[in-house]
């Protein structure tokens, strides 16, 4: 009978812990569906705002509040969000997370440059809103040209400071490459959105695969938490103690 007893308690007890544990998990999967999630940034798109080997942090609800997993992607098929109180729209030189319009299970991560309604048009390199020039200064990029990642590192590379309203950041411009200096005068449809890397030229964007509809966004980039370099045939692994907790501008 006490054997019995015995038994019976560590069963229940047992039966306990799985439900605290899937608690606790489901806890977890909703907190980063619904509020933030982390990510790895896996490209150079987004030098010299971001690294390869950084992870960030995403604001999920900046843009409105999702039922939780409602915007799921499962291989090529994609569900959109279904949001609980309203949805806001994404402001120009806002860093957001989305999903790829040509395989909606792959998260892209670019610059907002053109809303809904506006017209965009880039003609040698320099980005035009509504007929005005984005303005970018040149400046010299010897100290991130240190810190760069080796594939990128170039002499023919020129940086500018930019600003696209309440957003100041750096572009890196590949002198060589001719194959993104010009876009025709192009409207951007409404619910839609015109979207670039900072790295210009080695940066597969809305210049070359069209508009990220607003339901495919994720959400936004505010933090860089943690960053390490990537280790390959020329780096060695290291921390990159002066990124962590970096805001993204």
């Amino acid at each position: 009978m006490e054997l019995d007893q015995i038994i019976s308690k560590r069963k229940m007890r047992l039966k306990k812990e799985v439900r605290n544990i899937f608690l606790i998990v489901l806890s977890l999967l909703v907190f980063r569906s619904v509020f933030y999630e982390p990510y790895r940034i896996p490209t150079g798109s987004m030098i010299p705002t971001l690294r390869i080997g950084d992870f960030i942090l995403v604001n999920k609800f900046k843009y409105g509040f999702k039922l939780p997993f409602s915007d799921i992607a499962i291989f090529e098929m994609s569900f959109n969000p279904i949001y609980l109180f309203g949805k806001s729209s994404p402001q120009r030189g806002d860093v957001i997370v989305f999903k790829y319009p040509k395989d909606t299970s792959v998260n892209y991560i670019k610059r907002v440059i053109g809303l809904p309604g506006d017209t965009i048009e880039i003609r040698e390199k320099v980005v035009y809103i509504n007929d005005q020039e984005v303005g970018q200064a040149e400046f010299d990029g010897h100290d991130l040209m240190k810190d760069m990642d080796e594939k990128f590192k170039s002499t023919n590379l020129k940086f500018f400071k930019t600003k696209i309203e309440n957003h100041n950041f750096i572009i890196q411009q590949d002198v060589d490459n001719i194959y993104s200096t010009h876009l025709d005068r192009t409207v951007i449809p409404e619910g839609k959105y015109f979207v670039m890397g900072d790295n210009r030229d080695f940066s597969y964007d809305s210049r070359f695969w069209g508009f990220v509809p607003h339901e495919y966004i994720r959400g936004e980039a505010i933090l860089v938490w943690f960053s390490m370099s990537m280790p390959d045939q020329k780096d060695q692994f290291s921390v990159r103690l002066n990124r962590i907790f970096k805001k993204i501008e």
